[in-house]
């Protein structure tokens, strides 16, 4: 099954670039590219891709207006940030917004397309730069806004798999410390999120510290 992609980037010649990477793999292909974050929204809408890989800074409405708008609209398309700024407020925005990834332009082509693939599948997928710090303090947010979330209808191994993910450990690696098999440790991942109501990973990291299972680095 190919993961079709829109490409929306006020650069032509960015645009242009990972078209031709990505038309060139048998399993990814390009169905619409938009220079605006208005031209975004309104192709997402008319051609519905598998993946939006999102530039944040536009003219005109930013990508992270564009991200709320087509994660809001409840269609089936998931939005990839790919910049070349990987500040703090870029990164709160982009996960406030919907965003299931976020990526920074001068990571490897291939991990550009592994990502794709990753948020076609449901995933979710913060770059290497993009520190746990980060999504630790958007998670906690300021102390006077915050509310205690009650516990929620999960087991305690659920509980145990919540936390790994909290953690940022992936499927294979929660597999590993819980001693299960890849495949069980990725139908507690389902399970989460269905039960939590969560749009993806970045959620139910999210979730994570929200309940305290874990704590923000010191």
């Amino acid at each position: 099954m190919t993961v079709r992609v829109l490409l929306a980037d006020d650069q032509p010649l960015v645009r242009s670039g990972l078209r031709v990477l990505i038309n060139e793999t048998p399993d990814l292909a390009v169905v619409a590219e938009a220079g605006t974050g208005a031209d975004a929204v309104r192709l997402t809408a008319d051609v519905r891709p598998d993946v939006v890989v999102m530039d944040i800074r536009m003219p005109g409405m930013d990508g992270i207006e564009a991200t709320r708008q087509i994660t809001g609209a409840g269609g089936p398309a998931r939005v990839l940030m790919l910049t070349t700024f990987d500040e703090d407020a870029h990164v709160y925005g982009a996960l406030r917004a919907g965003a299931s990834g976020f990526l920074v332009k001068d990571m490897a082509l291939d991990d550009i397309l592994a990502a794709i693939r990753v948020v076609a599948a449901g995933d979710a997928l913060i770059a290497p730069s993009v520190t746990r710090r980060l999504i630790a303090d958007f998670a906690a947010g300021p102390v006077t806004a915050r509310t205690p979330r009650p516990d929620p209808p999960i087991t305690d191994r659920e509980r145990e798999v919540l936390t790994l993910i909290g953690r940022g450990l992936s499927n294979g690696e929660i597999a590993q410390e819980l001693f299960i098999s890849p495949a069980t440790a990725k139908s507690h991942v389902a399970r989460l999120l269905t039960k939590l109501a969560a749009r993806d990973r970045v959620q139910l990291v999210i979730t994570a510290y929200e309940l305290g299972l874990v704590t923000p680095p010191g």
